[in-house]
């Protein structure tokens, strides 16, 4: 059977512009540059700067995750791109992108849901999915737990969403609260590394009897945080940031990894695939290890670089799509910035102005 075509993937949903280069579900190469730096002084990412910095960016991303492959944009036979969910600037500017390689290549065009990327992103290191698994998404803005079976073909099961703040939002803001620097997750990593997780008692959301089980809440969690800060301070101390840091951590890790490992249980399923940027954190990765092992449970887990924004988990949806004979986007693909996460494949298509009067 001939090979199948080498997917150039694209990833520009928020403030990373990826681009990664995918045959048969192995990495071919990949590269990623982030405007990060451009969104710390104002403590989160601003729409503008991270569309402009992906214009600037978009063409150099691509050529060097060419050069890491050996490659050239004629061996690229099909293009994939994130369409959605995201800033509507940023995810713009990378169809447009896409959309130019694959017309001037003649090559088709695939759109991609964000969120699935990130499941995908796991098939790079350790091959194909069981089907099915349960997967766990925990990112800035997103935290799922999810019933997966073929990625390609399969509608995605919600076993249960974040309510209100996702993971993530609760690191950044905790950590804006402790005086640490944005981004909150990889700082309060680092800060926790010194502290004491047992000094302070942070509440587990949603972990009562009545509480829906597999649903996340972490706007509490925060809140509870914030009240330690100001009781602190109010009798005359200081916070002791570290350990407040390694609390919140262990109160995150807690929940997310003790509902995870309940959904694999409770539906009978012997994998578990931990994805997105929080996937990167240290003590969500150590308690995941140690409590799907006592239960029995396979774990999955990207290594660091892919569980953050990049073009190779976009490139391996679109190497799965292409394999299981999807159709390509049509040539009027959009952006869907809020877009649920029902199927891995994402065509929007753009909409016809409204007349009104």
């Amino acid at each position: 059977m001939p090979a199948s075509p080498v997917v150039l993937g694209i990833e520009s949903s928020c403030d990373e512009t990826g681009a990664g280069l995918v045959r048969d579900g192995v990495l071919l190469g990949q590269a990623v540059a982030s405007s990060m730096d451009e969104h710390a002084r104002f403590g989160g990412v601003v729409p503008e700067i991270a569309a402009r910095a992906h214009v600037q960016a978009m063409a150099p991303v691509v050529r060097e995750a060419l050069d890491r492959a050996g490659l050239t944009l004629a061996d690229v036979g099909a293009v994939a791109v994130t369409t959605g969910p995201g800033l509507a600037g940023a995810l713009q500017v990378g169809v447009a992108a896409a959309k130019g390689y694959a017309f001037s290549l003649g090559v088709p065009l695939y759109g991609v849901h964000h969120l699935a990327g990130h499941v995908a992103a796991a098939t790079l290191d350790g091959g194909p999915l069981p089907d099915p698994c349960v997967v766990l998404i925990v990112s800035g803005g997103h935290t799922s737990l999810l019933l997966v079976r073929d990625l390609a073909k399969d509608p995605i099961v919600h076993l249960g969403d974040t309510l209100d703040d996702a993971a993530g939002e609760c690191f950044d803001k905790v950590a804006r609260i402790l005086g640490l620097p944005y981004p909150g997750g990889p700082a309060i990593d680092r800060a926790a590394k010194a502290g004491d997780r047992s000094a302070v008692r942070f509440p587990r959301p949603l972990s009562g009897r009545a509480d829906p089980p597999y649903a996340f809440s972490f706007s509490g969690l925060k809140t509870a945080a914030a009240r330690w800060v100001e009781a602190q301070r109010a009798g005359g101390a200081e916070p002791r940031v570290a350990d407040a840091a390694a609390a919140l951590q262990e109160a995150i890790a807690d929940t997310l990894t003790r509902k995870a490992v309940r959904a694999c249980r409770d539906h009978a399923i012997g994998t578990l695939v931990l994805v997105g940027g929080v996937a990167a954190n240290s003590r969500v990765r150590a308690l995941a290890e140690r409590r799907c092992a006592a239960a029995g449970i396979a774990l999955r887990v990207p290594p660091v670089g892919l569980c953050t924004d990049n073009g190779a988990m976009v490139a391996a949806v679109g190497d799965l799509l292409v394999r299981a004979g999807a159709e390509p986007a049509p040539a009027d693909l959009s952006i869907d910035p809020s877009a649920p996460l029902e199927f891995a494949r994402l065509t929007p298509t753009a909409r016809e102005p409204q007349l009104t009067g």
